[in-house]
């Protein structure tokens, strides 16, 4: 057993979080870059917090300029055990109408900008991403939401498209009616794929914004309207984090689907062949499984 320490990741509209004991913003020195910003970290009833706001504050990283391996290696080296990614999307589906929330467990990556993983030529690691979202965080991810008064659906697929600009109308209707995703948004990969490789159990709500421009009664996407719902979605997503700690409590064991024991077999190359400033790097990702 071990005491849990929670990670926020906001996305756009929401730069804080509301009620931490002891709060202060902390610079944490990465390896792979410095991250979006600071880390605001405190305790929320009982339970540790780390908030990064994914964009900074001010908004002043795009979806292609996050540095998404600097983020989930910094909240790693805080201590934290548990990533909750808070996004703005748009959606696919009548029934997921803006101001709704979606808990994502799929993903259709089509970023190709970004870098996605923390390993490479002299350290070969390969993770599975089969269910790339963890059920647990994802209950009370529901739950919370749910409690808070939150419409919420339970399971999405969740395009990540590189932007910055929205679909074009025939990208929208085949995202919808061929590959059958239920939400698009710009920020989840490689987030995700990262934390996988970093054994922190990660969960993702999307707060829809508006629906995509296959809608035939909305047209295209209105960054107007985007921003008025942005406003109350972060509002939620404040509500449905102060909820959390009562619903993982601060002492966690360990994962029941593995999320924290990703790397147990993953790392294939010798370790006589192994590059040690590769290796350096990767301490608090894979300290685990890669020290001597």
């Amino acid at each position: 057993m071990t005491k849990t320490r929670l990670g926020i990741i906001g996305g756009s509209g929401l730069y804080d979080i509301d009620g931490l004991q002891d709060a202060q913003w902390q610079q944490v020195d990465s390896p792979w870059g410095t991250p979006s910003d600071a880390i605001l970290t405190g305790v929320l009833d009982g339970v540790d917090m780390a908030f990064l706001p994914r964009h900074g504050r001010g908004h002043v990283h795009s979806p292609s300029t996050v540095p998404y391996r600097a983020n989930i290696d910094a909240l790693k080296r805080l201590g934290v055990t548990d990533v909750i990614s808070v996004s703005a999307s748009g959606s696919f589906r009548e029934q997921m109408t803006p101001g709704d929330f979606v808990i994502v467990d799929q993903f259709v990556d089509r970023t190709f900008a970004r870098e996605k993983s923390f390993f490479g030529m002299g350290c070969v690691g390969h993770v599975s991403l089969a269910h790339p979202t963890c059920p647990r965080l994802g209950d009370a991810c529901e739950t919370a939401a749910r409690n808070a008064g939150i419409t919420v659906h339970r399971g999405g697929t969740y395009l990540a498209m590189e932007g910055p600009q929205f679909s074009t109308l025939a990208e929208s209707r085949m995202y919808r009616e061929i590959w059958g995703c239920d939400v698009i948004g710009m920020t989840n990969m490689p987030e995700a794929k990262l934390a996988r490789e970093a054994e922190l159990c990660y969960a993702s709500v999307a707060m829809i914004t508006d629906f995509d421009s296959w809608h035939p009664d909305h047209g295209e996407v209105d960054i107007s309207d985007i921003i008025a719902t942005l406003t109350g979605n972060a509002d939620k997503a404040r509500s449905l984090v102060r909820r959390l700690p009562d619903l993982l409590g601060a002492d966690r064991q360990p994962c029941p689907h593995g999320c924290d024991i990703a790397l147990e077999h993953a790392i294939l190359t010798a370790p006589d062949a192994r590059d040690p400033d590769l290796v350096a790097r990767l301490d608090a990702v894979a300290g685990r499984v890669l020290a001597p």
